[in-house]
């Protein structure tokens, strides 16, 4: 995913040998193995080319052989914990990092003391600020959308969530009574759920925009929305809060306790409902509805959720690893 998106960013990308070692058969686990130290001779060689100030890593086993080898040169780390909980990568690097940056308090529990620094989740600069009703509107407009009904936005995450399309196009002829739809199903399930569009009445096909990924639009989506469906990575505690958009979240059941607790985090604060996986074909109708025909419940949802917000999180991130790298030197 990343080999597509860097580059449109106009950034360089470059890429290692790495491999996950959680839940592997012990050969399996013998060829990852071979894998990380392979990665770690290459990320020795990317770092003595860059030769770079400092590393800035956010996690997963990527991360595993270049931060060992950046150790080993001496080369001071960063690590980013977007999530609530740190994963397996995280928990293990973190005795190499000079500093754990940490998007809510409640993830400092995880570290020493004294090692991590809050800054909150960096979000695109359109985001930085709750959106009026004249951005609302305007988002609006761009996206095809009308203003006389709500807005409900589902997507999955980068690459779609298939239990969720499913369950959202299982209630679609009931939620398009009452709202218009941004779907954002991911490239394998666009084509299915594009022929079931195409079966609807003329006028609901209006209110349901289809899509299999949203780049430069999905802030659109996000300020026209009043209420999101999704997945709960991490991205959740930092673009929802950022513009108080309420959210029903559906934690992946297979992302270990992350997911979990990032949509915990979140309900408990009043910002969020929660539906278990299992639990989405026959829960999601029906929440969804009671949701958006008490418009009280989302306000206060909203405000709630705005309250969350830590601004200016990509500065703070940008303050601390140039502080780090100084340091260094």
């Amino acid at each position: 995913m990343e080999a597509d998106l860097v580059p449109r960013a106009g950034l360089t990308f470059e890429s290692i040998a790495a491999s996950g070692l959680r839940g592997r058969n012990p050969l399996a686990a013998v060829r990852s193995a071979v894998r990380l130290g392979r990665g770690f001779w290459q990320s020795r060689r990317l770092l003595r080319r860059l030769r770079p100030d400092v590393l800035f890593v956010t996690g997963g086993y990527v991360c595993v052989p270049v931060t060992l080898a950046a150790r080993q040169m001496g080369i001071p780390v960063v690590i980013y914990l977007p999530d609530i909980e740190p994963g397996l990568a995280i928990k293990f690097l973190a005795r190499f990092a000079s500093r754990v940056a940490v998007t809510t308090p409640e993830a400092q529990t995880f570290f020493r003391p004294g090692l991590t620094v809050v800054t909150g989740y960096p979000v695109r600069p359109e985001l930085e600020t709750p959106p009026s009703e004249a951005v609302r509107a305007e988002a609006r407009r761009r996206l095809g959308l009308t203003g006389d009904l709500p807005v409900l936005l589902v997507f999955g995450g980068s690459r779609g969530a298939r239990s969720i399309n499913r369950a959202l196009t299982a209630h679609l002829e009931p939620l398009l009574e009452v709202c218009q739809i941004v779907h954002v199903t991911g490239r394998l399930d666009e084509a299915w759920v594009l022929e079931r569009r195409a079966n609807l009445p003329a006028d609901r096909q209006a209110r349901y925009r289809v899509s299999a990924y949203l780049h430069d639009e999905m802030p659109l989506a996000l300020q026209a929305a009043d209420l999101v469906v999704s997945r709960a990575g991490a991205s959740t505690l930092g673009e929802f809060p950022a513009v108080g958009l309420p959210a029903v979240l559906v934690p992946y059941p297979y992302a270990g306790a992350h997911q979990a607790r990032n949509a915990d985090y979140l309900a408990k604060h009043g910002a969020a409902v929660v539906i278990q996986d299992n639990l989405l074909a026959q829960k999601l109708g029906e929440t969804v509805l009671e949701l958006l025909n008490h418009p009280e419940k989302l306000s206060a949802m909203r405000r709630a959720s705005q309250k969350l917000a830590v601004p200016g999180a990509a500065l703070h991130l940008a303050r601390l690893i140039q502080e780090v790298g100084t340091y260094a030197d």
